[in-house]
């Protein structure tokens, strides 16, 4: 791998979700090479450290087409954050204008550059509703709600802000009841008619992340239909950003034109030494 180097990159963060966003239009990582790379890369302190990496290819269908690997170099279908600062990444670069489209395994993506360092992504429509869960946590059961937003979460409404996130987040991340795949895990509080805290325990980092887009997206959804909690939501991260999600929920259940608005943020850019391996 070692003849790949120096790689150009940028380091951005959407939220507080850090990724390592990669020009890979030349194809240069190879295929079976680019997840040992993401999990080394993402290291911290003994690399860049991120909660994935980000690479921007040509498409035939869209203005480009991302692959994203989380830190421990599995594939994501989709992640909120992330495509916030690809689309900022591929305007900055030129690849692509101010409104654009790109091509993710949970199918074609919407952006808009809606001011300087705000995206706005219109998200494919989620998926796979399943509500009255029952989840034992700790020493209490808890109601959750399944639903996938391009990646498939779990949301579970609690009156504590202090949740113990990351033991109860890696319970219910790999629980049998969503297995195989797993499931990311959200611990929504209510804050009001119009704004929520959500907490997400994020499968492939395997912790708690200071935001996650599409775990924003489905506690927006879930707190809507369960509390009446009304679009747009405003939901505050675990970092203390916010994120405003809109939607439309018909009677028939359906979830109808999803948008994401928030920061893309560029941190900074630098070259990749064969060292940042080691």
């Amino acid at each position: 791998m070692e003849r790949i180097f120096p790689v150009q990159f940028t380091k951005m963060n959407g939220t507080g979700n850090d990724f390592v966003v990669i020009d890979h239009r030349d194809r240069f990582i190879p295929v079976d090479q680019q997840a040992e790379f993401t999990r080394k890369v993402c290291r911290r302190m003994f690399s860049v450290g991120a909660d994935g990496v980000i690479l921007i290819e040509e498409s035939e269908s869209a203005d480009f087409r991302w692959k994203f690997y989380n830190s421990d170099g599995s594939v994501a279908e989709m992640c909120g954050n992330g495509a916030r600062c690809a689309a900022r990444f591929a305007y900055r670069l030129g690849i692509a204008g101010r409104r654009m489209r790109f091509a993710t395994v949970a199918g074609i993506i919407e952006a808009e550059i809606s001011a300087e360092e705000e995206v706005r992504l219109r998200m494919t429509n989620p998926f796979g509703f399943k509500d009255n869960l029952t989840l034992e946590l700790g020493e209490t059961t808890h109601q959750a709600t399944y639903l996938n937003t391009g990646v498939p979460h779990t949301v579970i409404i609690v009156d504590d802000e202090n949740t113990p996130v990351k033991t109860w987040g890696r319970e219910v991340r790999f629980h049998t009841m969503f297995a195989p795949e797993g499931t990311n895990a959200n611990f929504v509080t209510i804050h009001g008619q119009r704004e929520i805290l959500a907490r997400t325990y994020e499968r492939g980092v395997e912790d708690e992340t200071m935001a996650c887009g599409t775990g924003a997206v489905a506690s927006a959804i879930i707190a809507s239909i369960k509390t009446g909690v009304a679009s747009p939501v405003v939901v505050e991260t675990s970092g203390g950003d916010r994120l405003t999600i809109e939607f439309d929920v018909h009677e028939d259940g359906r979830v109808e034109n999803v948008y994401l608005q928030g920061p893309a943020r560029i941190v900074y850019t630098g070259e990749l030494t064969f060292e940042s391996l080691l």
